[in-house]
């Protein structure tokens, strides 16, 4: 199976996602949140770093419900990066 390449915008979602759940992780070990979530400790360092800007739905949502998140929570604040990428062409062209 040959995997579509990400566009720009999917991987800065994807940092902005890690960004969010290491946030949410706060001073707790990624260890003790992998386990919790029922992953390994390098899936959550990939999704974490940006490495992994896709990850599955039901990892996702084990994080979250680990976290203390809402999946809602979680899409609403993902969602701005999307609001400003889109944004920006738009403030490019009327300062040309």
């Amino acid at each position: 199976m040959v995997r579509t390449p990400l566009t720009p915008l999917e991987r800065e979602r994807g940092r902005h996602l890690g960004l969010l759940l290491r946030q949410a992780r706060g001073e707790r070990s990624m260890a003790e949140i992998a386990a919790a979530a029922g992953i390994s400790a390098e899936t959550l360092r990939k999704i974490e770093t940006g490495r992994a800007p896709t990850p599955a739905f039901f990892t996702i949502a084990a994080l979250v419900g680990t976290l203390g998140l809402t999946l809602d929570e979680l899409a609403e604040r993902c969602a701005a990066v999307t609001v400003a990428a889109e944004a920006a062409p738009a403030e490019a062209g009327a300062a040309a």
